[in-house]
């Protein structure tokens, strides 16, 4: 899932950020096992932790582990960065306490996540990565999210919309949702992009769209989208994909293309006023294939595989041709 870089490329990276991070203030720090948050937290004289890598880094700059450790859980508040693992070392956050999360993203903020392997040992309540307030872009790419209490990644910006994306990751055996977008306030746009995610194992869904807390711009609909590509979500008991909304005026739609829905309670659940469009994608053993209860639409670009369903609503309903 995540493509090794040459020992020599990253000590030669690291070389160069060490002897220009007094020319560039601290745009790039470091944390490693060996640190003390003491220290500068550049390459030679590193951080113990995220937490205080965060504090130091400058806006828009980029803390890095050295070595494979446990890093400590992670508040941002409004502060672009990025915060990666290169490929090799296993950057930790460990379980935080009840109620709270590992990564704590307080917006607005352009937030970038490589690399890194957060659990959360089942502690009760807690969240792999949360975001909220006005508006906020969120990045996950090649990280494993396991074993939170309530939701893996939970995205829910108020005002402004939001975008998310996450890429070659694995979010899996949470209790709640893998995935849950739900923004509030009043929004024109938010945006999710999901490639080649696994969701597997939440206990109630793999990936939910929630529409309901939000409001449309006076005389505007509201849209609120997610694409996901070459996905597998299996074994939610309620639903793998979920698209909801109560609001007559938004659109709420989940686009699947060439992913595989599998072993869930209802494979894909659209609700309301949610619309889930599925292209080339297997929607196989399930409990239901699908379900589109009061309005709610799940249709089909004519290119799916659905099959070994335990019951089945029958042929999903075709995508309109213009």
């Amino acid at each position: 899932m995540r493509t090794a870089i040459p020992l020599t490329v990253l000590v030669t990276g690291l070389a160069c950020s060490l002897f220009t991070a007094s020319a560039q203030a601290r745009a790039r720090v470091f944390v490693a096992s060996y640190g003390n948050d003491s220290n500068p937290c550049t390459f030679g004289s590193p951080c113990k932790t995220f937490q205080q890598a965060v504090n130091v880094v400058d806006p828009n700059g980029e803390v890095t582990a050295i070595d494979s450790a446990g890093f400590g859980p992670i508040s941002i508040n409004g502060k672009s960065v990025t915060i990666t693992s290169p490929a090799g070392v296993e950057a930790g956050i460990a379980a935080p306490a009840p109620g709270t999360a590992a990564i704590t993203i307080n917006g607005p903020a352009i937030v970038n996540l490589s690399g890194l392997t957060l659990d959360g040992a089942h502690v009760a309540n807690s969240t792999g990565i949360s975001l909220s307030g006005a508006g906020g872009f969120l990045t996950v790419r090649d990280c494993v999210i396991r074993n939170f209490g309530q939701d893996g990644i939970d995205f829910h910006t108020d005002g402004g919309g939001g975008v998310l994306s996450v890429s070659n990751t694995v979010v899996s055996d949470n209790g709640n949702t893998g995935i849950a977008y739900y923004p509030s306030g009043t929004i024109n746009v938010a945006s999710v992009t999901l490639n080649r995610v696994e969701m597997r194992n939440n206990s109630k869904y793999g990936f939910f769209l929630w529409g309901s807390l939000s409001t449309p711009p006076l005389n505007t609909p509201m849209s609120l989208t997610a694409s996901v590509f070459e996905s597998t979500v299996s074994g939610s008991l309620l639903a793998g994909l979920y698209a909801l909304t109560t609001l007559n005026n938004s659109f709420v739609d989940i686009e699947l293309f060439h992913s595989v829905v599998t072993a869930n309670g209802v494979g894909l659940l659209a609700e309301g006023y949610g619309i889930i469009s599925v292209a080339n994608s297997n929607v196989t053993a399930n409990v239901w294939d699908w379900q589109g209860p009061n309005n709610g639409l799940v249709q089909s670009y004519g290119d799916n595989y659905s099959f070994n369903n335990v019951n089945s609503s029958g042929a999903m309903h075709p995508v309109p041709r213009n």
